[in-house]
């Protein structure tokens, strides 16, 4: 019986829940249908001129102007070595020496035979113009003097190259080789890196590539070195596009402050400053669905009107208005999900572009 009437009790309180809850509309939409919303609450800005300044950055890896290993081109055993790891090399200076006393010998030889060549060469040419000998005949010793020459040349090349240089002027950056190391021809026994300047490789995508030329300046930052720019300028842009639609851009660091040391394979940000534009500028808070289809809601004698755009450049939370509207017109940068066509409005907040 006790359940009974608890589950009375229960059905009857969710009676009288649905019945409040039905008044309460019914009361609700009574007092809608007495004082209908006339207008809607807005906050709006004027349609300025302005000029937008379009800025970029993007992260690039920092190199050295030349990286580059330097290799034997000849077999031979490591019989001196002349640089550390961390030091400072001009071009064409001696880096490692290889065991040259076969080379030396056979160079000494190949001169011998050159000279020999030389004069019997030299001693033909007297005697054909003296008509001593035939025309064939200093030919073949031509031939001879040309072939011993071309041995010559390359005995002299291979003894030379048994003391190894640095084409370039840097620091030795790695030795991988040590004395009574054997090396073959392409193995390599140093590393020499140009520090006089560095350059950023990277990327920018096809919008941003038409925006920049070739020697405009950029601003370079490190999270090594936080608050301190370095100056570059931009000195590659490629003609031709990978795959992703993006352009490989090379910017140049030609100078820096040596108290801010920098080192190659460090991230660098580059900032470029991209082409400015004038034109008229509204919030991008104004627009009505997206930029693919811009719409927003212009104010006009208290009402709102709906109005389609051509949009133009987007920087930050700007956009460039090509046509659409009018410099002082007034449109809405809040509120305007309430809004349809001309249904009224009240400005509760109105600011300036």
């Amino acid at each position: 019986m006790k359940k009974v009437i608890a589950i009375l009790v229960t059905v009857l309180l969710l009676g009288l829940i649905v019945f409040t809850l039905f008044k309460n509309k019914a009361e609700i939409t009574e007092k809608a249908k007495l004082n209908p919303i006339t207008s809607y609450p807005v906050s709006v800005v004027k349609v300025a001129h302005e000029s937008l300044s379009e800025n970029l950055s993007q992260v690039g890896v920092i190199s050295a102007n030349n990286d580059l290993a330097v290799v034997s081109e000849q077999q031979g055993k490591v019989t001196a070595v002349m640089v550390q790891e961390g030091s400072y090399v001009a071009a064409g200076s001696p880096l490692v020496r290889l065991d040259d006393l076969l080379a030396q010998a056979n160079f000494m030889s190949v001169q011998t035979s050159y000279d020999k060549a030389k004069k019997d060469w030299e001693r033909y040419v007297t005697l054909q113009k003296d008509g001593l000998i035939s025309e064939s005949e200093l030919e073949s010793k031509r031939l001879s003097f040309k072939a011993a020459e071309a041995q010559y040349i390359t005995a002299k090349r291979q003894f030379r190259n048994a003391v190894i240089t640095s084409p370039i002027s840097g620091v030795v950056t790695s030795r991988p080789v040590n004395l009574g190391s054997m090396v073959n021809a392409g193995t390599v026994v140093a590393n020499v890196v140009d520090i006089s300047k560095f350059k950023v490789e990277l990327n920018v995508a096809e919008e941003h590539a038409f925006k920049i030329k070739v020697g405009d300046p950029v601003t370079i930052e490190t999270d090594v070195y936080p608050g301190v720019k370095f100056s570059g300028k931009i000195d590659f842009i490629s003609a031709k596009a990978d795959d992703a639609h993006t352009y490989p851009v090379q910017v140049v660091i030609p100078s820096y402050d040596k108290k801010y040391p920098l080192k190659s394979g460090m991230y660098g940000r580059v900032y470029f400053n991209l082409a400015s534009q004038e034109g008229l500028v509204i919030p991008r808070d104004a627009l009505v669905g997206s930029i693919r289809h811009p719409q927003v809601y212009v104010v006009e004698e208290n009402k709102a009107k709906l109005r389609d755009l051509v949009i133009g450049a987007e920087v930050g939370t700007k956009l460039m208005v090509l046509q659409g509207l009018n410099e002082g017109e007034t449109v809405v940068v809040n509120g305007q999900d309430n809004l349809k066509e001309n249904i009224g409005v009240e400005i509760v907040s109105a600011g300036k572009e």
